[in-house]
């Protein structure tokens, strides 16, 4: 191990990629180091609360206030919530775009603060786990890591189906039309971002390219068992896989009776602060729930006040938040939309899951899923009571899924991912500072 240094940790203002970063950091910590991470205020308190230094990073207009800010947030999901039902192709126009206008801007907020914020920590090795880039950490003279929390798929290659597509591994005429779409649409937005880097000292990206990788370190999240296989591969003394890098178990849950149900298979269905926004769905599913033979767990994040405890059947429990690692660990199938971290952990935990992806990266992950045999994808909505109890009972009882899932749960469990990452990051200290 080297000496004591102090690693810096910059993650997306998202709780994926934030809670990504608190298993490294806690790796990091065990290691010797001293792990700070610079913030968006929004975030602070999940890192002070896992006893971690912060440094305030504004990556949102910090003239709003928090009631301001979460309106926007609320009328972003509001606005978005019908396009959500749309293949990856049609949401280009839509939800792809405003995302990247939403994220470049956040890349532009982070740079009035970065430098200072920088100076102030004065890290050996700044690790960065967002899709864009930022020019105050390439301009420094401080090695810097890239995390990618996100599908493989971020890291491109002529054999991997292009980022956001959902497309299956085999689907070429896919991935041409998808690409060549997905670089005409985002067009403009990425020769603004290009503008922000020249203004700033970097050389301009390729089109459809928001961030390269490092020329130290990169660190990329996804299961190694479900990797895609590259024509170009990946360097492997700059590219290493961390098997799913779950942090520190936290809270243990305790799963209540319910009244009338006793050792029925226990579902848990979590879709994200983004999904839980569609509170017409959510209750479709909780109807779902009341009339099959379950035991069923479902997290509704901050929409708990559209719930009538009248209207939740016996075998459901809604809550705001649940400990998920504890949470999937217990279920015998998750229900979830293809985030990373639920991903990570129904894998690294041994349950199979019925993925129901709406945007992002979740078809990514969905389709990669499904056809590797690890758990089913269906549409988010357009399903009938028939096909999505015939999901679950698949996910029960098939011995391929449960047989691939136990295989590859033993494998990222023996792998330490964020162990993996912090020896890679201690590493990377000895060799440059």
């Amino acid at each position: 191990m080297s000496r004591a240094h102090t690693v810096a940790f910059f993650p997306e203002a998202a709780y994926g990629p934030a809670l990504n970063s608190v298993a490294i950091a806690q790796a990091v910590s065990d290691l010797g180091h001293e792990a700070v991470f610079l913030t968006d205020p929004s975030l602070t308190s999940v890192f002070e609360e896992r006893g971690f230094e912060t440094v305030e990073v504004d990556m949102s207009d910090p003239t709003l206030t928090p009631e301001e800010k979460a309106n926007y947030w609320d009328e972003f999901i509001n606005r978005h919530i019908p396009n959500f039902d749309d293949p990856p192709y049609d949401q280009l126009d839509t939800y792809v775009v405003e995302c990247w206008e939403a994220i470049v801007d956040t890349a532009k907020w982070a740079e009035a603060d970065l430098p200072e914020a920088l100076e102030s920590v004065d890290p050996d090795v700044v690790c960065v786990d967002n899709v864009i880039a930022f020019p105050a950490i390439l301009g420094s003279d401080v090695p810097w890591v890239r995390i990618t929390s996100c599908s493989e798929t971020e890291i491109p290659d002529p054999n991997v189906p292009p980022y956001l597509s959902g497309c299956l591994a085999d689907d070429r005429e896919g991935h041409h039309a998808f690409e060549a779409r997905y670089k005409e649409v985002i067009g403009p937005v990425h020769d603004e971002f290009n503008e922000f880097l020249a203004e700033n000292g970097v050389e301009p990206y390729p089109r459809g390219l928001f961030l390269e990788p490092s020329p130290y370190l990169n660190l990329l999240k996804y299961p190694d068992r479900l990797r895609w296989d590259r024509w170009n591969q990946l360097d492997p003394d700059r590219f290493r896989y961390i098997n799913g890098c779950v942090r520190e178990y936290e809270p243990e849950y305790e799963v209540p009776a319910f009244d009338g149900h006793g050792d029925e298979a226990l579902l848990y269905l979590g879709f994200g602060s983004l999904g839980a926004g569609d509170t017409e769905l959510m209750k479709r599913f909780l109807r779902f729930f009341g009339d099959r033979p379950y035991r069923c767990l479902v997290n509704v994040g901050e929409y708990a006040e559209e719930y009538d405890e009248g209207g939740i059947p016996a075998n459901v429990r809604v809550e705001r938040w649940f400990p998920q690692q504890s949470v999937v660990e217990q279920s015998d199938v998750v229900i979830h939309h293809g985030g990373n971290n639920t991903f990570n952990e129904c894998l690294y935990y041994g349950t199979p899951a019925v993925v129901m992806p709406y945007v992002w990266d979740g078809h990514d992950n969905a389709t990669r899923l499904d056809e590797t045999d690890h758990g089913l994808k269906l549409h988010r909505s357009n399903w009938s009571n028939d096909e999505l109890e015939a999901a679950i009972e698949t996910c029960l009882t098939d011995e391929t899924i449960r047989s691939n899932v136990a295989t590859t749960a033993e494998e990222m469990q023996a792998a330490q991912g964020r162990e993996t990452a912090a020896r890679l990051i201690d590493e990377l200290l000895v060799e440059h500072v």
